[in-house]
């Protein structure tokens, strides 16, 4: 977030592992984010296997569903500016969106 006070941008910072997301609001990021929500799961994350996620089969709905329920499964820093968003891996990133 340091790009973001750089450059003088003012932002909320959401901790969504404390408020977890809506499972609307998910969908809402993944859709500005032109990704599928497979695609901002922690493959790495002890939930990931437990719930096994990795299998085909697993759909949107069930990928949003367990983000929502374990938000430790979500990808992080996601920067959202008006119609767009991105994952801000690396941080420099943030640029894309500025």
């Amino acid at each position: 977030m340091k790009l973001l006070r750089e450059s003088g941008v003012d932002f909320d910072r959401v901790d969504y592992t404390l408020n977890p997301l809506s499972q609307a609001k998910l969908a809402e990021l993944v859709s500005k984010m032109g990704i599928a929500p497979r695609d901002l799961l922690r493959r790495r994350e002890r939930a990931y296997k437990q719930l096994g996620l990795g299998r085909p089969d697993v759909g949107d709905g069930e990928v949003l569903d367990a983000m929502t329920k374990h938000p430790e499964l979500i990808e992080r820093p996601i920067v959202e500016r008006g119609d767009r968003a991105i994952l801000a891996r690396p941080p420099e990133r943030i640029k894309e969106i500025l």
